[in-house]
């Protein structure tokens, strides 16, 4: 399966960490696909941090997407670049474990299938018994069968 994705980038050298968290937080609850934060030299040799934030490629998102980072961070420049991307199918499952409710994430196409927890719900498990996440998973997955 094949999309079109937008990809805006921009450059920031003058927002502390706290500040670049909080705005890729809020970037997606707000329904981005992704956003990323990467560290980068700027001219001059200056550290600085590359955002890029994946949403549709669709005329309203872009727009929506372009005003929420000019609102979150203190960019003075977005650049758009459109990709096309090879994705998996992806469905959503809640299943009802030994430990509550978790909801697994399955992907497949391409001859891949694979399945994975969500993090919240492990996090959850692994909090309450007091274990490791990786020990939370085992769990879990060991009641699943």
């Amino acid at each position: 399966m094949k999309d079109r994705i937008c990809e805006f980038k921009c450059n920031i050298d003058d927002m502390t960490a706290e500040e670049l968290a909080f705005a890729a937080e809020r970037l997606m609850e707000e329904g981005a696909k992704d956003v990323t934060l990467s560290p980068v030299q700027m001219k001059k040799g200056r550290p600085a941090t590359l955002m890029t934030v994946m949403c549709a490629d669709e005329e309203a998102e872009k727009e929506r997407f372009a005003r929420l980072i000019f609102k979150y961070t203190t960019t003075i420049g977005v650049r758009e670049l459109i990709s096309e991307r090879y994705i998996l199918d992806r469905r959503e499952e809640i299943r009802d474990t030994a430990y509550g409710t978790v909801r697994c994430k399955r992907v497949s196409g391409y001859g891949v299938e694979r399945f994975k927890i969500e993090y919240e719900d492990l996090s959850r498990i692994a909090r309450a018994k007091d274990i490791s996440i990786a020990e939370a998973r085992e769990l879990v997955l060991e009641s699943m069968k």
